[in-house]
């Protein structure tokens, strides 16, 4: 996609033209593919919309088919495009010609689905020329963005996304730092090939002091740094293979000495290296392996005549370079590294688009003498902040925000001087420095990596002040010191890393452990205990990051400073909520802003692929506007609750039972048998061939995988089997013999003691009537999670909720969007999967308290969902339940499921809660409250 540069003046008056032109007009016929080349060439820049937007692109559901047209589709953002007309209702449902009715987003959506997947849209826009509908395709149920022709001037940002491909210099930044993490790897590997004890502690140190003190001796020659291009290539190469290893211990004492203390006969070419400084060639004792005419010639060619080290991005490089470590290593310690985007995802709102926006104030000041006044102000504001990152890393959100700061800096210097300081003037006129960045990280290898990454960005920033006052500065000896600590962030006392009256902002991205994956008596089960207290309840549903959340709040009580981290979304989710946040909101804690659930990447060769939220949070009183962020896309909001929507501070606490007078929700059977009882439908035929008295102690068997793919298993009951009778099974009895060795071989007393009753489940949960079936583990790609009714003759595993007496009416309510809704804000995720559960989302739930008629109607229409769904008995509900494949009966069922439950809330058309599923969990978190209250 081409497209021309414009400034902000020119893309808002170009905006605000467009606007004139198509406000209060528009036929969805004749004006469609105008409006849109018009918007993106005249508003976005795009130089030739028709080379990039495919118009009227003709789509078959199969080769029956008649042909559907999508009115458009973008090819480089994946954005497609449901144009209506200026009369039409973007959240109305209209009949379709099949007989369902889908809103125009839910039109688009099929349309969807039907294209292939190299296709598939990141974005779905809805439009009828005086509304955009931006739906976000990473939370395909979410609530769109709205955005008003009308406000188009003031709010054209908000549709970058339609030409936002990335920024080329950054795409250049990561290839070319991604190449130089695949270098570093290179030399790596060679090196440890070398040493005698490839696996011993001294070795691995040595080899990561080695490739640090090589990348900087590379970059430095590459950046002038030395004073000479190809200085470190020369001095090895003059030297020869045979002397290598000799030469680079050389030339790693002399760069650690300075120039008096040197050696006064010391060769010309080791004399004219600079003294660095900064500890970083320090003896350090470090061992060096002879060198290879492989590893030579890695180093002389690849790594220097054929790479440029001065281009690359300190804060992508910082990653690549830790991708160096063992990846079983950064697994056990949790470690995650971060992409420049995301970085700015958590340091924007924090801080930097506010520093932004202060300067551009201040340089639009009409009054010379003012404006000199407010610049040098804030000069001494940038150098007066203080960062600190208690989960260092490689040093990305620190590298990256020294980067930022320094570009600030640069912008003031040049409103300060208009780039006239003369030659060879003495002020250095740069005041932000790296020791203005704290951190703290246990590993010494990243500790090493993080100090040289911000070195190596002083330099570059050195350069670009150089260009702008027209002046050299002297970058080496180094001066400062980056204050990365090693240690445990969550042993040490952070107020020895960096004065908490000092401190203006904790940031950073921490371990990513589960609360599940942390053993009883380990280091990190030890830490939290550390960190939480004895006092603290119910630490043990707690991700290993949440430890993080209460050091920082300790951290910043009575104090100004706000702080932003990256968490697993389960902090917002589930268990964790209360858990975590209640004890934090007492303490004065509010959410400034935030992130909700997106994957998170990084820019290392492994990728890591994690569901996240990031939360920025404080508790000094802030006026500054409360911004809720999904993808893209943004919206303002009064507050932001712990689950990270628009709302009151409820917390769901978990429940063992229902606050509502309903039947109770049980778990599944747990077997705990080995696989020994469980059978695919061919090995069941098989087994009762062999035996077949078994025929009729087999049933069916359903978790929440073979109820939503309507494909059960089989089980073999046993549990009421007499003794006799199953002496005369053989092949059953050997069954039973291998679940009772099976649970004695346990390492778990409790399942030791299962053995006594082998025939039967560790856990059993048989309802005597009919009961629903609720799948604990669903797609968060559906709207409704598939529910549905099980006879006493069906067994389920412990992988599914049930509700024994659960009625029509029982299921109606759970299958409603208004359920849905709850569900998916309180429940817990499996990555981005919904998670079902008893105590947070069933039995907290605020049911309605309908009239007779009301539950008549709601009985009806669960009823004519159920018989929807047997109008296609070979589709399975995942099918059933797929927004592309969703059948018109079924669709419609729902809706008017979805009607009777919002009428037996009270909730009428013109109502918030009825068209908005933000304000639907609002209105339920309001009457959970008044239940909880009603309980005492």
């Amino acid at each position: 996609m081409n497209i021309r540069p414009m400034t902000d003046v020119e893309k808002r008056s170009a905006a605000k033209a467009f606007v004139e032109t198509w406000l209060g007009r528009g036929d969805e016929k004749q004006d469609a593919q105008n409006f849109w080349r018009m918007l993106l060439s005249k508003v976005y820049g795009v130089e030739d919309p028709e080379a990039d937007v495919l118009f009227e692109y003709p789509i078959k559901k199969d080769v029956k088919s008649s042909t559907i047209f999508i009115d458009a589709y973008i090819k480089d953002t994946a954005v497609l495009i449901e144009q209506k007309g200026k009369e039409i209702n973007l959240r109305k449902h209209y009949e379709q010609s099949d007989g369902s009715k889908l809103t125009p987003y839910g039109q688009a959506r099929r349309y969807a689905g039907l294209l292939p997947h190299n296709m598939n849209p990141r974005w779905i826009v809805v439009s009828n020329f005086q509304e955009f509908h931006i739906h976000d395709m990473n939370n395909p149920n979410g609530e769109p963005y709205e955005v008003k022709l009308a406000d188009l001037e003031k709010e054209y940002t908000r549709l970058n996304f339609l030409v936002d491909t990335g920024s080329e210099n950054l795409r250049r930044e990561m290839e070319i730092s991604k190449k130089a993490g695949d270098l570093v790897g290179l030399l790596y590997d060679a090196f440890l090939k070398q040493y005698k004890n490839p696996n011993d502690p001294r070795t691995l140190h040595s080899l990561n002091v080695l490739c640090v003190r090589l990348v900087f001796c590379l970059y430095a020659e590459d950046a002038g740094i030395f004073g000479k291009h190809l200085m470190f290539h020369d001095y090895l190469q003059a030297n020869g293979l045979a002397h290598a290893r000799q030469s680079l211990i050389d030339l790693f004492k002399v760069l650690d000495q300075r120039p008096e203390e040197r050696d006064e006969y010391l060769d010309d070419d080791l004399a004219a290296f600079p003294y660095v400084n900064g500890g970083l060639f320090a003896d350090d004792d470090i061992v060096i392996p002879r060198l290879t005419e492989d590893i030579f010639h890695l180093i002389l060619r690849d790594a220097s005549e054929d790479f440029d080290w001065s281009e690359i991005s300190p804060t992508i490089f910082g990653a690549m370079f830790e991708s160096t470590l063992n990846p079983e290593t950064r697994r056990k310690g949790g470690m995650h590294y971060t992409s420049i985007d995301n970085i700015h995802k958590v340091i924007d709102p924090l801080f930097l688009d506010d520093l932004k926006a202060e300067l551009d104030s201040i340089i639009a000041e009409p009054v010379a003498r003012t404006k000199k006044r407010k610049l040098d102000a804030f000069h001494d504001k940038l150098a007066s902040l203080e960062f600190l990152d208690p989960a260092a890393g490689s040093g990305n959100f620190l590298t990256e925000s020294y980067l930022s700061l320094r570009r600030l800096e640069n912008r003031v210097i040049l409103e300060q001087t208009g780039g006239q300081i003369m030659i060879g003037e003495a002020i250095n006129p740069i005041r932000v420095s790296i020791t203005q960045f704290h951190g703290i990280e246990i590993n010494d290898f990243a500790v090493t990596v993080a100090r040289t990454a911000l070195w190596i960005a002083e330099s570059q920033m050195m350069k670009e002040t150089e260009d702008i006052v027209h002046m050299q500065l002297d970058f080496l000896p180094l001066k400062t010191q980056a204050n990365i600590v090693e240690g445990n962030a969550l042993r040490l006392d952070w107020k020895s890393v960096v004065e908490k009256s000092r401190l203006s902002y904790i940031m950073g991205n921490p371990p990513f452990v589960g609360a599940r994956q942390m053993k009883e008596g380990s280091d990190q089960k030890q830490d939290m205990l550390h960190v939480f207290g004895a006092k603290w309840k119910n630490i043990g549903k707690l991700d290993y990051v949440c430890a993080w959340y209460k050091k920082a709040t300790d951290l910043m009580t009575a104090t100004s400073v706000r702080a932003a981290l990256v968490s697993t979304n389960s902090v917002s989710q589930g268990d964790a909520v209360a858990t975590l946040w209640k004890p934090l909101l007492e303490e004065g804690v509010h959410i400034d802003f935030a992130h909700r659930t997106f994957i998170w990447d990084s820019e290392a060769s492994l990728k890591a692929h994690v569901h996240c939220v990031i939360i920025g949070f404080s508790i000094a009183p802030s006026t500054k506007t409360k911004t809720i962020f999904d993808d893209d896309m943004s919206v303002i909001a009064e507050n932001i609750n712990p689950y990270l929507f628009d709302g009151d501070n409820i917390l769901i606490e978990s429940h063992s039972r229902p606050l509502c007078s309903i039947p109770s929700i049980v778990t599944g059977n747990q077997p705990i048998d080995g696989g020994n009882y469980l059978f695919k439908k061919d090995e069941m035929d098989a087994f009762v061939s062999s035996e077949p008295r078994s025929k009729s102690y087999f049933k069916m068997w359903y978790g929440s995988d073979e109820f939503i793919n309507r494909r059960p298993r089989y089980c073999l009951w046993l549990g009421e089997c007499t003794p006799s009778e199953l002496r005369q099974m053989p092949e059953c009895y050997k069954r039973v013999q291998a679940v009772r060795e099976y649970r004695l071989a346990s390492p778990r007393s409790g399942t030791n003691k299962l053995a006594a009753t082998p025939t039967r489940f560790a856990f059993e949960n048989m309802p005597s009537g009919t009961y629903v079936v609720i799948p604990e583990v669903s797609s968060g790609k559906r709207k409704y999670v598939p529910m549905g009714f099980m006879t006493p003759d069906i067994l389920c595993s412990n992988l599914v909720k049930i509700v024994p007496n659960a009625s029509m009416y029982h299921f109606g309510i759970l299958e409603s969007n208004m359920h849905m809704a709850w569900m998916r804000t309180v429940c817990g995720r499996m990555k981005s999967d919904y998670r079902y559960s008893n105590d947070i989302v069933y039995n907290n739930f605020p049911w309605p308290t309908p009239t007779e008629e009301q539950q008549k109607k709601i009985e009806q229409s669960a009823q004519a969902i159920l018989d929807a769904r047997e109008l296609y008995p070979d589709s399975s509900l995942a099918d059933l339940y797929n927004e592309v494949t969703m059948p018109p009966e079924l669709r419609k069922a729902h809706q008017q499921n979805d009607m009777a439950v919002l009428a037996a809330y009270g909730i009428k058309k013109g109502d918030p809660a009825y068209a908005s599923e933000s304000a639907c969990v609002a209105f339920l978190m309001k009457r959970y409250k008044e239940l909880v209250g009603q309980k005492g």
